[in-house]
């Protein structure tokens, strides 16, 4: 069988890897998945040849990205993660605390795990374009809730051929990160703010995509459209891969036997790197279970504890925006391979979320979600909580979405007394949410004490350094400064 990229709603046709990189999202509005996921089950010995994260960068991508060679993965993950861009060795941490083991995945250049996958896409896109013989320049665009936006824009920062337009919600992200993304340098990027929140920015972005004059009108300038975001399966594939580092790390430091499940506990909103555990599992990966962690805005929990998605309901911002977001997008893969890949069932229930706002699976595919997945939130309270205790009691800082999986975890564990060995996924730098962290710890900052003081003072009380991209960030000059309301996404973009 040919082994393509096809959509979860059923009308695009099978694209080559390359082309599905550098389509983005599928022509019917639904999802790149791989055709021949179901049949990538690998038995456990054949990974054990890999031994730095590069090793296992390389075969992952080796068995999704079929019409790249061998020498062009190598490439793209040795530019990716070889070149100093991460501040170790190897570009995340495993660090034990306690009876669980924290994966650090924000050792990267902009303090986010979103860079384990950003820092490699810029990479395999402009491979792609040279195995389509494409002659024309790429727009990405991408909406984020924080950490994308700044890890997109470093990315693929000068990249020539490539433009990036990065849409945040003006007053939805942290002041760190905002600055972040507002000081960015390279010719070819342009950062806009948003009047409203992720959900109206994300599903503005998507309209574009679904916009045949726009699209038109880039095609006379010799440009298509792409994306960053985790619908871009570019960019989920290598998410896939700190699963299995992580795993063999254990296992390397005898914490597991070959064989022995773990379960993984992930902060997520838009489920994009849940989902990539998800594919770890399919590929042969003991999981027992995925536990699905939530903040205020837990439509993921009430999801999988019911069936039913429904996205009328409050909106809450949060001090971990990241996961202030109502509609998950990636959620729409995992239905597509529950459910037997059948894209008339899920292109019904997205039908149903884009005209009623709410749809409801059968209770077939509930019992498939919930045979794997845990879902529970954790509000604001919890989240300080979590936060205070386990630097107090086992001098390990958090940020806010590590808390709210790290307070999840212990509301699993006294439900369920499950001691199966578990791995939380710690997404960000504490730095990069100076403020929730620093008054988690010792209460309200003084009215005086701006974002970059909190930084220095974080650093000072708790003896952690501030993480180098984050240092100079209070001097860096102001190079974007649009702000739009949600309707006017496509208008400002045919100006840029």
């Amino acid at each position: 069988m040919k082994e393509q990229y096809i959509s979860t709603r059923g009308t695009q046709e099978g694209l080559s890897a390359s082309s599905a990189i550098i389509k983005g999202i599928a022509s019917d509005g639904g999802l790149f998945v791989a055709s021949h996921l179901n049949r990538m089950n690998l038995p456990l010995k054949d990974w054990l040849s890999c031994k730095t994260y590069s090793d296992f960068a390389q075969k992952v991508l080796s068995l999704f990205l079929t019409d790249f060679t061998a020498s062009q993965i190598e490439h793209c993950v040795t530019q990716a993660y070889e070149t100093g861009k991460f501040s170790s060795q190897e570009p995340v941490q495993l660090e034990d605390v306690g009876d669980r083991a924290f994966l650090e995945l924000y050792h990267g250049p902009t303090a986010a795990f979103k860079d384990m996958a950003l820092t490699i896409l810029p990479h395999l896109m402009t491979t792609a374009l040279k195995n389509v013989g494409a002659d024309h320049r790429v727009l990405i665009l991408t909406a984020t809730s924080g950490d994308t936006g700044k890890a997109a824009l470093e990315g693929f920062k000068d990249v020539p051929g490539i433009g990036i337009v990065v849409y945040y919600p003006k007053d939805g992200v942290s002041l760190v990160q905002e600055k972040q993304m507002i000081t960015q340098e390279g010719d070819n990027t342009k950062v806009v703010g948003v009047v409203g929140n992720f959900d109206d920015t994300q599903t503005g972005v998507k309209l574009i995509f679904n916009n045949e004059t726009i699209k038109a009108q880039l095609m006379t300038q010799n440009t298509v459209l792409s994306s960053a975001n985790s619908i871009n399966i570019g960019r989920l594939l290598p998410q896939i891969v700190y699963y299995f580092y992580s795993y063999f790390e254990l296992v390397r430091r005898d914490k597991i036997v070959l064989g022995d499940a773990v379960n993984y506990v992930v902060p997520t909103g838009n489920f994009g790197n849940i989902l990539a555990g998800y594919y770890a599992r399919k590929m042969g990966l003991p999981v027992h279970k995925f536990v699905c962690a939530s903040n205020n805005n837990c439509i993921l929990t009430d999801f999988i504890n019911t069936g039913v998605y429904d996205t009328k309901r409050p909106f809450y911002k949060t001090s971990s925006p990241s996961m202030d977001i109502l509609v998950s997008s990636n959620l729409e893969r995992l239905l597509y391979d529950l459910c037997g890949e059948d894209a008339s069932v899920v292109k019904g229930y997205m039908d149903l979320l884009n005209t009623e706002g709410v749809y409801r699976i059968d209770e077939e595919l509930l019992g498939k979600v919930q045979e794997l997945f845990y879902g529970g939130f954790a509000d604001e309270n919890a989240t300080k909580d979590a936060i205070r205790k386990t630097f107090e009691e086992k001098n390990y800082l958090m940020d806010p979405h590590t808390a709210v999986a790290n307070a999840v975890y212990e509301a699993y564990v006294q439900k369920t007394a499950d001691n199966t060995p578990a791995v939380i996924l710690s997404t960000a730098s504490p730095f990069k949410f100076s403020q929730s962290v620093y008054e988690s710890l010792y209460g309200e900052s003084p009215e005086d004490m701006d974002p970059f003081q909190q930084l220095k003072e974080l650093s000072q009380q708790t003896g952690v350094p501030i993480p180098k991209p984050l240092q100079d960030l209070e001097t860096k000059p102001v190079r974007h400064q649009t702000v739009v309301d949600k309707q006017d996404m496509a208008t400002v973009l045919e100006s840029i």
